[in-house]
């Protein structure tokens, strides 16, 4: 498993405190699939933008929410295997209160 090289990009917003969500996120592609090369970068406020292969698979400013971390381990699992590379479509529960 892991023949293909994969290249996993997150931009995630560093003013947000989102870095530790991308150190978690990393830590679990990591775990399944060792040969990936994963890397963060800061960037726009609010964001949490998952690509897979120069692939978008996840945006956070699209969704308000982030990505489920199982579901995109096993989207990079797809690509070390050779499949199709699809978009996230399960994401973690907002957790938002409205008075």
């Amino acid at each position: 498993m892991g023949d293909i090289n994969v290249e996993v990009e997150v931009e995630y917003c560093g003013g947000c405190g989102y870095l530790p969500k991308f150190q978690e996120l990393s830590d679990k592609i990591r775990e399944s699939v060792p040969s990936a090369n994963i890397t963060g970068k800061e960037g726009r406020t609010g964001s949490f933008e998952v690509s897979v292969n120069g692939q978008l698979i996840y945006s956070k400013l699209r969704t308000m929410a982030f990505p489920d971390f199982q579901n995109v381990t096993d989207i990079v699992n797809d690509a070390a295997a050779g499949r199709e590379i699809k978009s996230v479509d399960k994401q973690q529960p907002i957790n938002c209160i409205i008075l």
